[in-house]
């Protein structure tokens, strides 16, 4: 529950930037608060110069109470060379941002009582049983494996305590995945700790995703689609998009050696019939703003409940004690760089997201809510501040140091907004 100071200065928040930006609300108690856009906001000389600058492709950025829409800005091309702007409905691959729907609809089973944070994992999904961890190599490189001491929780896998760990993060596994070149009677994907040990991204919430389709008895797309994004309006959200999407979709860019941003080849289209609950969706700006409109709101948005309000302040509380979380060491820098994004800063789990326990200078409050997905897109909620914000980008290597400068400016940008009110 918020305080009533925390409500005014929200409320202050939305007058100063409909003020500054000559913006005026629409607001209804059935559809999303729209903005009339105003040209000039301060914010939009943040994000224009380092689309000038050639620092980023082009950007799309939005912040929200969890009512209003406070700001929304779309600068540059959807692909390097072409004639196509960014506008605020244009679609892109969000990758791991997944995660945070996959999460909430756990979560959602959880409230049903048809899966548990505490037992078992492998009582519903077999593949779970009998894990082995991997211990380190011999001599010889031969890879030391054991059974893991106790089973894996659905509590697990939604804090990255479980053991999966993702290879682009954690050398040992990709040293293990070359064993399993030559020997193929190594399991694919081991533990690499204990459950509860640790903390490390990997894999866990693709697992979830499996939970949910034999919890539920439907594909995770039709789940997402039947209890999340259709109730919340998200349509242009999805595993699969039609040609109207289509036509929307940002390119994906990647950064050469002299820093300079390059197009990849355009993905072909497929329709994706096995579905991940760690990446692989589309979505837009508008779209998975409502998606934290809701939680900011406690699970419930313009008439729509998705999870009770005890549900949402559980997934936003630390579930994993003391255990350090958000820092990666990357294997393959093409992709990712190194992760830290707020260095000094004590980050832990929820259940979906981030956790940073103190207030970042110039920015989000202590108990904020944050991840992201590979292309740089990122998303972030306040709740004792009361708004929420997204931007997206399409760029490549991850946590790219000019993609997470603009996401740091834009973020001092409405806070800024926020306390000068």
């Amino acid at each position: 529950m918020r305080r009533k100071g925390q409500l005014s200065r929200r409320g202050a928040l939305q007058t100063l930037t409909m003020a500054s930006a000559g913006a005026i609300i629409a607001a209804s108690s059935s559809s999303r608060a729209v903005p009339v856009r105003a040209r000039n906001h301060p914010i939009d000389a943040i994000l224009r110069r380092a689309v000038e600058a050639s620092e980023v492709p082009g950007v799309v950025a939005m912040a929200a109470t969890d009512r209003s829409i406070l700001y929304e800005g779309a600068f540059g091309p959807r692909c390097l060379g072409g004639p196509a702007k960014m506008s605020t409905d244009t679609v892109f691959r969000i990758a791991s941002m997944v995660k945070l729907l996959t999460s909430v609809a756990a979560m959602q089973l959880v409230e049903q009582d048809r899966l548990r944070l505490e037992e078992p994992a492998e009582k519903i999904d077999p593949e779970l049983a009998s894990l082995l961890v991997l211990e380190g190599f011999d001599d010889k490189g031969t890879p030391q494996m054991r059974p893991a001491r106790k089973p894996i929780t659905l509590r697990n896998l939604l804090t990255h305590t479980s053991g999966f760990s993702y290879p682009l993060w954690d050398a040992n596994v990709v040293r293990y995945l070359r064993c399993c070149q030559a020997d193929k009677k190594l399991p694919r994907r081991p533990l690499t700790f204990d459950p509860d040990r640790k903390w490390a991204y990997g894999s866990s919430i693709d697992r979830v995703g499996r939970l949910v389709e034999l919890a539920s008895g439907m594909p995770l797309d039709r789940y997402f689609r039947d209890h999340i994004t259709d109730p919340l309006g998200m349509h242009d959200t999805g595993f699969n998009i039609g040609a109207s999407q289509r036509s929307r979709e940002a390119a994906v860019h990647r950064r050469n050696a002299d820093g300079s941003l390059k197009p990849e080849p355009a993905e072909k289209p497929v329709v994706t019939t096995v579905f991940s609950g760690g990446g692989g969706i589309y979505s837009t700006g508008p779209d998975y703003l409502t998606l934290l409109q809701a939680l900011l709101n406690g699970g419930s948005l313009f008439g729509t409940t998705i999870l009770k309000p005890a549900t949402v302040a559980l997934m936003s509380q630390n579930q994993i004690g003391d255990i350090e979380a958000g820092i990666m060491k990357t294997t393959n820098p093409a992709l990712s760089s190194d992760v830290d994004f707020f260095p000094g800063v004590r980050k832990r789990w929820g259940f979906g997201h981030m956790i940073t326990l103190d207030p970042v200078k110039d920015g989000r409050g202590a108990g904020s809510l944050t991840w992201a997905g590979l292309l740089n897109t990122y998303y972030w909620i306040d709740p004792a501040a009361g708004m929420a914000g997204v931007i997206m980008m399409q760029m490549l290597p991850f946590a790219d140091a000019h993609a997470l400068k603009l996401y740091r400016e834009f973020e001092r940008g409405i806070y800024h907004a926020f306390t000068s009110a």
